[in-house]
């Protein structure tokens, strides 16, 4: 089994959350030939935090787990404290293959959807 941990910030703000939770659910409607699951996970203020996710994955029997974090730009939560999480939480479950895509932000198509959303499209 093949999952994929969609990881953001996380908010005080509960319904910030929750568009987080819906978004994962329609990922999976793109393509679900490469994951069986998308799963929402947060760096902080919400949960599932991101070793909480991975014990999930774990329990539901996955043998791969991809982190994509749904993030714009490569500070210090990119470079430090997601891989920090993720390696911290890989301790406990060595049999489960973890790997961390690009983020979000560091695609070329991001310029192409902030102008479709300013000129209304």
């Amino acid at each position: 089994m093949n999952i994929l941990l969609l990881v953001a910030h996380g908010s005080r703000r509960e319904e910030s959350n929750l568009e987080v939770e819906s978004l994962s659910k329609k990922m999976l409607k793109f393509d679900s030939s490469q994951f069986d699951q998308v799963i929402p996970a947060f760096l902080e203020f919400a949960s599932p935090s991101i070793p909480e996710a991975i014990k999930q994955c774990h329990e539901k029997g996955a043998k791969h787990v991809t982190v994509l974090p749904y993030f714009l730009s490569a500070g210090v939560h990119i470079n430090r404290d997601i891989p920090e999480e993720v390696n911290k939480a890989s301790e406990n479950f060595p049999n489960l293959e973890i790997n961390i895509t690009n983020y979000f932000g560091s695609r070329d198509e991001i310029a192409e959807l902030l102008m479709m959303t300013a000129i209304g499209k």
